[in-house]
């Protein structure tokens, strides 16, 4: 390990090294093994938006599941907080947990709302969680429901995609 804590693992996905990548997990590298602050090669991949390092990571065993960062988060929350949608999807099909909290109390359909911009890539993302089967009913540690923060920055098609949400929910319930 570097001084940093990373791996050759963790620089090789910095540098989108693919063939790297492959050699050192069959060589015996951790390809869950976390670095300073506690990013994983997902982690990594999914905040540069870097798709096709992030499908060699998962291809190597690395696991969407992971809590990285020292936000004690997720990739999937990582990549929603920066609108990246595609990354987004891929992590949903990786089995990246939709509802995981971090502790600031958001998850990643929180994020997107709070720390995107309400346009068209966080919207996308919104989409994309909400889609997945995401909570649109877990709340923020002060109590605000993700339709009140949506609302509270004026982001329209957040809450329409919020609002159908909902009332998908309670057209299944009766």
């Amino acid at each position: 390990r570097d001084g940093y804590d990373r791996t050759p693992l963790h620089v090789a996905a910095y540098a989108g090294r693919h063939e790297a990548m492959r050699a050192l997990v069959a060589a015996g590298a951790n390809p869950n093994a976390l670095e300073r602050d506690r990013y994983d090669i997902v982690t990594i991949a999914a905040v540069a938006n870097d798709l096709p390092t992030l499908e060699v990571a998962l291809s190597v065993g690395a696991s969407a599941r992971n809590t990285t960062s020292r936000y004690d988060g997720t990739a999937l929350i990582a990549a929603a907080h920066l609108g990246h949608a595609e990354i987004v999807r891929t992590l949903i099909r990786a089995g990246a947990p939709l509802d995981h909290i971090n502790n600031l109390g958001w998850t990643a359909l929180i994020e997107s709302i709070v720390l995107g911009d309400g346009g068209p890539r966080h919207v996308a993302t919104l989409r994309a969680l909400v889609d997945a089967g995401a909570s649109v009913r877990i709340a923020d540690r002060n109590g605000a429901s993700p339709l009140a923060l949506a609302r509270g920055r004026g982001y329209k098609e957040m809450v329409a995609i919020i609002e159908a949400a909902l009332a998908r929910e309670r057209s299944s319930v009766r």
